[in-house]
């Protein structure tokens, strides 16, 4: 399929994701985030996922300009983009099969924020930061930064983010535990592109329903937690990536994992 407003490219095993709208800081309007959905479902292989956006900014969040051009009552535009486009893509990629890695340089904003830290390893640039703006247009949060950022962060530090609507560097967004890591400038993409092929070279099917594992339970109670545990450890004990694990601690050998 060819792409408007995003671009992919296969580097090995890993399907580099860039948002592609550098004019207008890679803001999502509803067509562009069908786009990504499109992309995350059709992997063709691929072992982990690095996102990242083009130009200056990783993401500006939703086009507001898009979504209020298509004229009628605002409030039912918004919740229209919210419901069919913008949720939908949050449970994907909670749902993704393979990790994904994303690299934030410059603003991630609003829905471009709860994308970022929906990841399940997100680096960013030491001159980049996280924006949750919505109270200060006199909106409320969506993209589900409502339910992320408390268990991210706390409620104290998501109520700073949400509330006051405040620019979260980099650096204090590393301290506070929203992100895995802030990298020198230069040093991003070589370092998020290495994080995710290491996740490539990795036991695929494990990796993914471990990362499944970790988004369910932050739903669930422990018990029903316990039981999706025991049977993905079934699951995972059968294929063919485990008894290469398994054989190659007994041998004291690396383990060359195929993703199977």
């Amino acid at each position: 399929m060819d792409y408007e407003s995003i671009s992919v490219a296969r580097d090995a095993d890993v399907l580099r994701l860039t948002l592609a709208r550098p004019e207008r800081l890679n803001a999502l309007t509803p067509a562009m985030t069908d786009e990504i959905r499109h992309a995350l479902a059709h992997l063709d292989g691929a072992r982990a996922v690095l996102l990242a956006g083009e130009g200056k900014g990783f993401c500006s969040g939703a086009d507001l300009a898009a979504i209020m051009a298509k004229g009628g009552d605002p409030g039912e535009g918004a919740y229209a983009a919210v419901r069919d486009h913008y949720n939908p893509l949050i449970e994907d990629i909670g749902r993704l099969p393979v990790p994904i890695v994303s690299a934030v340089r410059g603003a991630a904003a609003g829905l471009g924020c709860s994308i970022a830290l929906s990841c399940d390893f997100c680096l960013a640039s030491e001159q980049s930061y996280f924006l949750q703006a919505f109270v200060n247009i006199g909106l409320v949060p969506d993209g589900g930064a409502s339910w992320l950022l408390p268990r991210l962060a706390g409620r104290a530090r998501a109520a700073e983010m949400l509330l006051l609507g405040e620019k979260i560097p980099a650096t204090k967004a590393a301290d506070w535990g929203l992100i895995y890591r802030c990298i020198a400038d230069d040093a991003l993409e070589s370092e998020a592109g290495a994080l995710a092929q290491r996740l490539a070279k990795g036991p695929t099917l494990a990796l993914g329903a471990t990362r499944r594992l970790i988004f369910d339970g932050l739903q669930r109670d422990l018990g029903p937690s316990l039981a999706a545990e025991a049977e993905a450890q079934r699951d995972a004990a059968q294929t063919a990536d485990s008894r290469e694990g398994i054989g190659a601690f007994l041998t004291k050998r690396p383990p060359e994992f195929r993703g199977e």
